[in-house]
């Protein structure tokens, strides 16, 4: 059963003929700002959504703002340049002479030009290493989940373009304009080092016109493919011969255009836009060319702007759009859109400070990506990595975090095609297709593991701290307040005072009847430390409880 069917069998009122969809419950909330209550749970729902887990600190500290204040905090991504990715690996197989095996470990690669295939191996797994550490360590915003749904969005592979400097420049550029301008956003994509290699562009010429980069650019960045009508393949061939002279620098890593392989002749589009681009032959013809393709296409604002809010919507809110969503969140959005002049953020305040946002038929409906579920697991116990003056250790383990979400079907930086991962545009499937028969077990296995032995590798032992994280909880020495505590921190999606009770008695009072089992036994190891009886007593009950809790189907929504 779909979770709003679900949730619907407790609604009084049922939604007319005239408005069902698909046989699914039908929201009627619009965008009318939420002004219900404020509590820890409206908190972790808005950061489990707009961050990668809802960390206790992070939910204390946005609790004490009001509910706008706290979507403006998120909504301010630094405009600072993070640091960047380190050499974290060693020399072996690259070629003698080349510039890498001067780099020392701990310092920075971005800088160096490098042609050894070996190094730019390297590289990429360093890249990636330090992508998954952004993620784990990142600042109080949407940035770097901001900076994935472009990812996706853009999709390129690194096993495509193979280049380290080319793959640091893409997310520079993703997270320069993750609540920017999708217009400009889409202009630098279209020029990027990464998508000029991934697709071709940086072959495409006078005399052979690549189309790859033209098509995608209105299928799957721009207009969607649902329209009706939509761009030919009229529209294709011309708007490749518009981007015809890119080129790369292979020796500096730039970007340049060049005229003498430019197309030069005017480009007709179809009735579906109705304009033309002038061909030009100086050494601007790329720049105004470029612009003049960009304006028509945006010219197209409807389409554009409800293709690029609804996925917006899908990443943020839920997979299904219903007729009643249609109407209420996407129509209005997309209006706001267009009259921001293609600003992303406004579009973002208004949906996450909307009464839909915070409708109960919003909470607790997505499944988990496994980049969701590893770094949020991550963030919410507070597990502790190597220093970060430690580069080898530390890269090593954010390296084992982003080995576990590809074996999960999320590789970061290889989507498995130019349209993203499936499970953000496949129907009717959507997020559910991250979970089978092969990927579940792995989940549970990798919670399994990080709260049992642990992650070993160099010495060093990556794994939950339950008593630490009970430690942070209001109240652990009860073990009611220590159960519905910890699940604020780890659920959306509540379970039965009997399951609790249930969990209590055979877990935490090791099926005895009083509460006071559990309250003596944390009292006595919070009196003294150092008694490794006192603290083991506490410590297995809490592993068996944090265990029991993430192999339950609920911890794997958001």
């Amino acid at each position: 059963m779909d979770r709003r069917e679900f949730f619907a069998l407790k609604r009084k009122t049922n939604p007319s003929p005239s408005t069902a969809f698909s046989g699914l419950r039908q929201i009627n909330t619009g965008l009318n700002p939420y002004t219900g209550a404020w509590s820890a749970s409206e908190v972790a729902h808005l950061l489990k959504r707009t961050m990668f887990g809802a960390a206790k600190d992070d939910i204390d500290y946005f609790k004490g703002m009001s509910m706008s204040q706290a979507v403006d905090t998120l909504l301010n991504v630094p405009a600072t340049v993070p640091d960047a990715p380190l050499k974290n690996y060693d020399n072996d197989e690259i070629t003698g002479g080349d510039p890498d095996l001067a780099i020392p470990i701990g310092s920075t690669w971005v800088n160096t030009h490098s042609e050894d295939d070996a190094a730019n191996r390297k590289r990429i797994y360093s890249w990636k290493s330090w992508l998954t550490g952004r993620m784990i360590n990142q600042d109080r915003s949407i940035g770097e989940r901001m900076t994935l749904f472009w990812h996706n969005h853009f999709a390129t592979e690194t096993m495509t373009y193979q280049n380290g400097i080319y793959a640091y420049r893409h997310y520079l550029l993703l997270h320069q304009y993750a609540v920017g301008n999708f217009k400009q956003l889409v202009r630098g994509v279209t020029i990027d080092l990464a998508m000029l290699n991934y697709l071709n562009g940086y072959l495409n010429t006078d005399t052979a016109p690549d189309e790859n980069y033209a098509r995608e650019l209105q299928e799957l960045f721009t207009l969607g493919k649902e329209n009706n009508p939509n761009y030919t393949e009229q529209d294709v061939l011309a708007a490749a011969r518009v981007l015809t002279g890119w080129r790369i620098n292979l020796i500096t890593d730039t970007v340049y255009f060049d005229p003498a392989k430019h197309d030069k002749t005017t480009k007709l589009f179809s009735s579906f836009y109705s304009a033309s681009v002038t061909g030009r032959s100086d050494a601007t013809a790329g720049d105004a060319e470029l612009d003049d393709l960009l304006t028509m296409i945006f010219n197209k604002k409807v389409e554009v702007s409800e293709f690029i809010v609804r996925k917006l919507y899908r990443w943020f809110c839920y997979y299904t759009i219903d007729a009643n969503t249609e109407t209420n969140v996407i129509k209005p959005l997309a209006q706001l859109f267009r009259d921001s002049n293609w600003e992303i953020k406004p579009v973002l305040a208004t949906l996450l400070k909307s009464e839909h946002f915070y409708d109960p038929l919003s909470q607790g409906c997505l499944i988990k990506s496994p980049v969701e579920l590893l770094v949020g697991l991550c963030r919410e116990y507070n597990i502790v990595f190597p220093a970060g003056s430690d580069t080898v250790n530390l890269y090593n383990m954010w390296d084992f975090i982003r080995y576990q979400a590809s074996e999960m079907q999320q590789n970061l930086g290889d989507p498995p095609q130019v349209a993203g991962w499936p499970s953000y545009y496949q129907i009717p499937g959507f997020y559910e297709i991250w979970i089978n028969s092969d990927t579940l077990p792995k989940r549970n296995i990798f919670s399994d593991m990080l709260i049992l032995n642990g992650y070993t590798r160099g010495g060093q032992v990556l794994r939950i701290d339950p008593v630490a994280f009970a430690r942070s909880l209001p109240n652990p020495a009860d073990p009611n307040a220590l159960i519905n505590d910890s699940l604020s921190v780890l659920y959306r999606v509540p379970i039965s005072d009997a399951s609790k009770q249930t969990i209590k008695k055979q877990i935490l009072l090791s099926n005895q009847d009083q509460d006071y089992y559990w309250s003596n036994a944390w009292n006595a190891y919070l009196g003294n430390p150092g008694d490794m009886v006192a603290y083991e007593t506490v410590f297995l009950r809490l592993q068996g409880l944090y265990k029991y809790l993430m192999n339950l189907a609920e911890y794997q929504l958001a």
